[in-house]
């Protein structure tokens, strides 16, 4: 069965509210599993501008599935090793977290497959 990618990616500005009050990064970064597919996230690769601690979160139909948290400065690769199927009509979102007044800008590059 072939695979098809798909990527949710770019930078985008983001002020924190608090590291327990993640918000949107952006429209772009929020994806439908279509009707008929099953998506499998594979990796996440991120980038963080501020001087704080941020963490990007993956959710599924509003609910954490994966946290990427990012050091101050600072990037990450990360392969995700443990790959979980995600039903038809899931939604998709990355969300992103700072410490209250925190700004700067979120590098994201996410990729999955629809199988």
């Amino acid at each position: 069965m072939a695979s098809t990618p798909r990527f949710l990616q770019g930078v985008f500005p983001f002020t924190g509210h608090g590291l327990g009050k993640p918000e949107a990064v952006d429209s772009s970064t929020t994806f439908v599993v279509p009707s008929g597919s099953i998506a499998q996230p594979l990796y996440f690769r991120g980038g963080n501008s501020s001087d704080e601690l941020i963490v990007v979160s993956l959710l599924k139909d509003g609910q954490p599935m994966r946290m990427f948290p990012m050091g101050a400065k600072s990037g990450v690769n990360i392969p995700l090793r443990v790959v979980e199927d995600v039903d038809p009509d899931s939604v998709l979102e990355l969300v992103v977290a700072a410490p209250e007044g925190t700004t700067g800008e979120v590098v994201v590059d996410f990729g999955l497959v629809l199988i």
